[in-house]
């Protein structure tokens, strides 16, 4: 049986909610790329929503889960702060994501991650080993497993990008939740099957507080790449 093990455990995550169909993005996803190939314990994903493609180019890679998850990011701030491009850090300050200068101090503000995870996958089952404390007056965290796709360039038909080609990386395609994690040494596994994972260039843990309020400070992350073949 192959087993492979994750690539890293980055410090942080930045979510960049970004959309085909709106013109002040593509700085932003550019920013995005930048913090990707720099490799420096970020995990960067983005979440392309759909709220824009009433304004003539529907998003080919937007989900209404990414728009959803932005509004409950909102919600539990409690400040109605829904617009693209946004970056959200660890999952909590949100700041324009083509604002590099603001982008930047906002990592160097984040909180240290307080869950240690390692994520291991064998031919039939996805597994996440955590470890760790909560934060103080939390009571549990959500442990989700990402699907992440590589990059894809699009040309965009219509719409306030029309005319252009755009380059996304780190595109994420599901965002899953595999279990609840209340602090110390607990295991989570998946069948590999459910998870879908064929096709994808890499896959990624990110432990999550989760209340009634919604999803709240990212205290843990792992990425694996998969394309060497897990």
């Amino acid at each position: 049986m192959s087993i492979d093990v994750a690539d890293a455990q980055p410090k942080k995550v930045v979510e960049l909610f970004t959309s085909q169909g709106c013109s002040s993005c593509p700085p932003a996803d550019k920013l995005a790329e930048r913090l990707v190939e720099e490799d420096n314990d970020v995990l960067t994903v983005l979440m392309p929503v759909d709220y824009w493609d009433y304004l003539g180019w529907k998003d080919t890679l937007a989900s209404p889960v990414h728009s959803q998850r932005q509004r409950a990011y909102a919600t539990r701030r409690g400040d109605r702060s829904v617009y693209t491009p946004q970056m959200v850090i660890n999952g909590e300050e949100h700041v324009v994501g083509s604002r590099e200068r603001d982008v930047r101090a906002a990592l160097e503000r984040a909180d240290p991650f307080t869950a240690e995870v390692d994520l291991t996958i064998s031919d039939m089952v996805v597994q996440a080993d955590l470890d760790g404390q909560l934060p103080a007056g939390a009571k549990m965290a959500t442990v989700y497993f990402l699907r992440i796709e590589d990059e894809a360039t699009i040309d965009i038909g219509r719409g306030e990008n029309a005319g252009r080609t755009i380059r996304y990386v780190n595109i994420v395609r599901n965002l899953q939740p595999i279990g609840v994690w209340e602090g110390g040494a607990e295991t989570f596994r998946m069948p590999k099957s459910k998870l879908m994972l064929k096709g994808d260039a890499r896959c990624a843990i990110i432990v999550q507080i989760e209340d009634r309020d919604g999803p709240g400070k990212i205290i843990g992350a792992a990425v694996m790449n998969l394309r060497d073949g897990a």
